[in-house]
């Protein structure tokens, strides 16, 4: 299940106004979407730590989905598409989805892959040594288990998009549906391997022991701990910002259709 980013350091594109783009959010985020900040309290932090986030609610929820982005502050494309979805009213009503758009705003203020204290926030999912994560972790306890979850990156590095699938059970996936829906928007990365790990016409398939890894990510803690079915959504930083948000949020569509089902 190791999913280490080779990224460049130093995002050099269109940058995005992040608290523009929160503020869109929160204005979409009209009923049934109601406020579920990441926030908690807790003696180890020398202040109260509090990141955006929002639920769905749905009186009979046929699935429960969780989105995330925002952990690296130099990747702006996974923000701004959860704005455009959230404008669109693209969430079903018999879903209950939890969202958090934005997990590292001061990565954002310094075009940062790390947080001010200079720690990327992907590395710390066992460990919990920042604040941002301890917090997040937290409020991820609080949540019932979901049936899919969907991480949305960058990848400095690659050409084309593709995704990492946790899914160890091997129960039906809309995987190759989300490759299916991105390619009309932008090229796929179909390399035999991406980043040193086998893929698949776009798709890596993760597996292992995660106990085994000294660092996890988001998406290794959530395929451990909250689901058996988690997306890692890489779009390629080369292309511009506007086509990497629009290959994040078809990807995304693609997932929610399937979950209509």
């Amino acid at each position: 299940m190791e999913e280490t980013q080779l990224n460049t350091p130093v995002y050099r594109g269109e940058p995005i106004d992040i608290h523009g783009v929160l503020d869109r959010i929160a204005r979409a985020a009209r009923p049934p979407w109601v406020q579920d900040n990441v926030s908690v309290s807790d003696e180890r932090l020398p202040q109260r730590t509090t990141a955006p986030a929002y639920r769905r609610t749905s009186r009979f929820p046929h699935k429960r989905v969780y989105l995330s982005t925002g952990v690296h502050g130099d990747e702006p494309a996974g923000p701004l598409a959860i704005a455009q979805l959230m404008e669109a009213g693209a969430f079903p009503d018999h879903a209950e989805v939890w969202v958090c758009p934005c997990l590292n705003q001061t990565g954002f203020y310094r075009n940062s892959k790390q947080n001010a204290v200079g720690v990327d926030l992907a590395t710390d999912y066992r460990k919990l040594e920042t604040e941002e994560v301890r917090t997040h972790v937290s409020w991820l306890k609080r949540k019932p288990n979901f049936d899919v979850t969907l991480c949305l990156h960058e990848d400095h590095t690659t050409k084309g998009f593709y995704l990492w699938e946790a899914n160890p059970d091997d129960i039906p996936s809309p995987g190759r549906r989300i490759i299916s829906r991105v390619a009309g928007v932008c090229p796929i990365d179909r390399s035999d391997t991406i980043n040193n790990v086998p893929a698949d016409n776009g798709i890596i398939r993760s597996y292992g022991n995660p106990y085994a890894q000294f660092e996890w990510n988001e998406a290794v803690f959530l395929a451990t701990h909250k689901t058996k079915l988690s997306y890692t959504l890489q779009a390629p930083s080369q292309l511009p910002l506007a086509v990497r948000a629009a290959a994040l949020a078809a990807a995304v569509q693609a997932v929610l259709d399937w979950v209509k089902e």
